[in-house]
């Protein structure tokens, strides 16, 4: 079943987890076929392990499943010995200790670990397999530090991981040396801490103001753009609405004033009211009479006639009594 970590990996002189069980030696068939759970293989694989990357615990993965059964502890070999034999390193002993001891597969970690393993140091670690990659180490006047392991039939190879390692780390921060110092001044740290001499460091600081500069810019530009599209996005908006509008305006005008619009219809219906008004039609010829000739009509006894007045009161007087006798011939 799966176990979940709590704690890094112990130290092998600070811990008492000791194989009890008889430690008799094992072959690479029988440690492939599992031992009880009382007797882990003990693989041991050793290292500088500076910069601890992904190479690195893909290695300690791969020792750590050789067999269904093991334990593996790791050997760190001190400053003293890693800058006698290989060079300076990058991180401290201490560092590197600290980096292996949380690692997943690591059960426990071996301080100050020799460049060369004695038959001593194999027995007193009760190890079965040494872990390495079959590439033969050359250093300390040896053309391959494993070859004893190998001839013993207690090592066991495993894959390197390309294109990952140390060498490569540091390759990629000299090749961008200017880059990682100019970020860290930025950052805060003197150019004594960088070990950068006065001219470089005003030169790498007149570069990052100039960085800046352009970055300003940069962002100024893409607001202008981004302003720019929006005022072209909201003017297609603006146009279509208006187009959407005037052609609604138009429709409603033609409706309203076209050949057949409604406002043609309006107009002839109040012609025809106002030609009524001015016209009003005839009375009708067959109106009743009163039985008197169409042709002439009575006048009222006191109307005079204008064409001729009377000159005198005996002229009045006169026509008053020709009045009276027609009235009496009329009755």
């Amino acid at each position: 079943p799966f176990q979940t970590l709590t704690a890094p990996a112990p130290f092998a002189d600070e811990t008492s987890c000791q194989c009890q069980a008889p430690h008799e030696k094992l072959t690479i068939a029988q440690a492939r076929l599992g031992t009880p759970v009382d007797r882990p293989v003990r693989v041991y694989a050793d290292g500088i392990f500076d910069l601890f990357h992904s190479g690195h615990a893909r290695a300690l993965m791969q020792a750590k499943t050789l067999f269904p059964n093991s334990y593996l502890l790791v050997g760190v070999c001190s400053d003293e010995l890693t800058h006698k034999f290989k060079g300076f390193t990058v991180m401290d002993e201490t560092e590197r200790y600290e980096a292996l001891r949380h690692c997943r597969y690591v059960d426990e970690v071996i301080r100050d670990a020799p460049w060369t393993l004695t038959p001593e140091f194999l027995e007193k670690h009760k190890i079965d397999f040494v872990a390495h990659d079959d590439i033969p180490y050359s250093s300390a006047g040896s053309d391959d530090v494993y070859k004893h392991i190998k001839e013993a039939g207690m090592f066991v190879p495993t894959q390197r991981t390309e294109g990952i390692s140390t060498s490569d780390i540091i390759t990629r921060i000299v090749r961008n040396y200017d880059v990682y110092a100019r970020r860290n001044l930025q950052r805060g740290y003197t150019a004594k801490e960088l070990n950068v001499s006065f001219i470089n460091e005003k030169k790498y600081r007149f570069q990052n103001q100039v960085d800046k500069m352009k970055e300003k810019v940069k962002n100024v530009e893409e607001k202008s753009k981004e302003f720019v599209y929006k005022v072209e996005e909201k003017s297609h908006d603006l146009i279509q609405k208006w187009e959407e509008k005037s052609r609604e305006f138009i429709g409603n005008f033609l409706e309203l004033f076209g050949p057949d619009g409604a406002w043609k219809q309006m107009f002839q219906e109040r012609s025809g009211r106002m030609l009524q008004a001015f016209s009003p039609r005839q009375s009708p010829n067959s109106s009743p009479t009163r039985g008197r000739s169409p042709s002439r009509s009575p006048s009222p006894p006191w109307v005079f006639n204008k064409a001729s007045p009377p000159s005198s009161p005996k002229a009045a007087s006169a026509s008053l009594s020709s009045m009276s006798e027609g009235d009496e011939d009329e009755k």
